[in-house]
């Protein structure tokens, strides 16, 4: 049963970190509220495309408030607990107004479109391995680049610098990035998701994802479900060309270092990614090969 907000509720959460939603996804929210008979499950698809409208639903359920005992990743059980009322007045409070000029848009349009490709591929390759939460591998698909909008907002030269960090071949993308900048998007990542209640799983994750060749030399057999979350959001960044779309390379030198160990970890082989990709393609998604 859905527990409606009041506004000042509303507004002490949306408080703190918050990424620009896509312009067209809340000009389609926005006709769907119109009609005369909103549909919810359309509104929670809607929402599901976008990292900072999901996030803000995340942070709403898992809050306090709700009193749940388990933090939730599905963003169709988000939207449901909340309610139709408290949904639409959680979007009108995220509304940007015109806050974000054309060339913002632009930035962005990579990372938003690269983030719903990753989060939708991820919860395929969830099913087909046998993991036994798909919605958790869609919420790090869609989240786990959280930090690149706020990295974008704070270094006019952030572009430059992520292609630079995509092209190191024995060097983490991270660490390129701590350079040059004393950060990076992984840890700004982690505390963003940590500030929509995510749970920690997936934060860890999200924190450690430019650091796969470290953790699956290990053999050790710990963490398995951490590193079964990663090596899904790896195969799905490959799949995607994250190094491509994001990073503009060529060649995608962290599958190179880390492909094969993560592979061997769930089970998989170079054809099998290959098959996946034919598949993905025949999905409409945007897929790449070496």
């Amino acid at each position: 049963m859905s527990s409606e907000l009041t506004e000042e509720q509303i507004k002490n959460i949306l408080q703190g970190i918050k990424i620009p939603p896509q312009p067209q996804i809340l000009v389609d929210l926005q006709m769907e509220q119109a009609m005369p008979d909103p549909d919810i499950r359309q509104i929670a698809r809607l929402v599901s495309q976008d990292v900072g409208l999901s996030g803000t639903m995340l942070k709403f359920v898992n809050s306090p408030f709700f009193g749940l005992s388990n933090k939730i990743t599905s963003i169709e059980q988000a939207v449901s607990l909340l309610g139709l009322n408290s949904v639409i007045n959680i979007l009108n409070g995220l509304s940007i107004k015109g806050e974000m000029t054309d060339e913002k848009i632009a930035s962005l349009t990579r990372f938003w479109d690269t983030a719903n490709d990753i989060a939708m591929v991820s919860a395929t390759i969830a099913k087909q391995i046998g993991y036994h939460s798909p919605d958790a591998a869609y919420s790090l698909g869609l989240f786990h680049n959280a930090g690149i909008p706020l990295m974008y907002s704070r270094f006019d030269n952030y572009d430059d610098i992520m292609q630079e960090a995509y092209s190191g071949v024995d060097i983490r993308i991270i660490d390129t990035e701590n350079r040059l900048l004393n950060t990076n998007h992984a840890v700004i990542g982690y505390y963003t998701a940590k500030s929509w209640n995510l749970p920690r799983l997936i934060c860890e994750v999200i924190a450690e994802h430019h650091s796969a060749q470290t953790i699956f030399e290990k053999k050790d057999g710990q963490n398995q479900d951490k590193k079964t979350l990663l090596a899904i959001l790896k195969i799905a960044e490959h799949i995607c060309g994250n190094y491509r779309v994001l990073g503009n390379q060529n060649i995608d030198y962290e599958w190179q270092a880390s492909g094969d160990d993560i592979l061997e970890y769930v089970g998989l082989t170079s054809i099998d990614i290959g098959d996946m990709k034919d598949n993905f393609q025949d999905m409409g998604v945007s897929v790449f090969t070496d």
